[in-house]
């Protein structure tokens, strides 16, 4: 039972970060959550083991990427269905739906690789240690692809028109 509870309340402190790797994983939102779910049902299973690693997140992260990488293995991305198509009025959002375009596309320009090691170390705020373990490279591949993958944005025509720069 302790397990449990330490585990419901792992899950409410965890949740919408895991969502949000997810999407920077590249997954639409109801596919994040769908995602974090099933890592953390595998979490669930083994949370003997996750409770005795040394790192849970860097564990449970490395759960979400394994997680992320068979799903991309055998699902179909195509068009997906949607029951209700919301129909919202409001202030225009369209700058900020631009930017997450923009930023979206230079994300999936970057190798998978290099993806998860972004995601990791500047949205999971992982150290380049934790990214190694859960990657499992060394410490200097770590480095060497998040260099590159910092260039590359860096050099994205994408985000050079969010920087206002040509």
């Amino acid at each position: 039972m302790a397990g449990d509870s330490d585990f419901s309340e792992y899950v409410a402190a965890r949740w919408p970060g895991l969502v949000r790797s997810a999407v920077l994983l590249g997954c639409a939102h109801a596919e994040a959550e769908d995602l974090v779910q099933t890592a953390l049902e595998r979490c669930l299973l083994k949370w003997g083991k996750v409770q005795a690693a040394e790192d849970r997140d860097a564990y449970v992260h490395r759960v979400l990427i394994n997680t992320f990488i068979s799903a991309r293995r055998r699902r179909w991305t195509g068009e997906k269905p949607a029951a209700v198509i919301p129909d919202r009025a409001g202030p225009d959002q369209t700058a900020s739906v631009d930017d997450t375009d923009a930023m979206m596309r230079a994300l999936d320009r970057l190798s998978s690789d290099q993806r998860a090691a972004v995601v990791l170390r500047y949205y999971a705020h992982l150290s380049e240690q934790q990214i190694a373990s859960i990657l499992g490279v060394a410490a200097g591949t770590v480095k060497s692809r998040l260099s590159r993958a910092v260039k590359a944005l860096a050099q994205d025509p994408d985000l050079a028109e969010l920087r206002g720069t040509q």
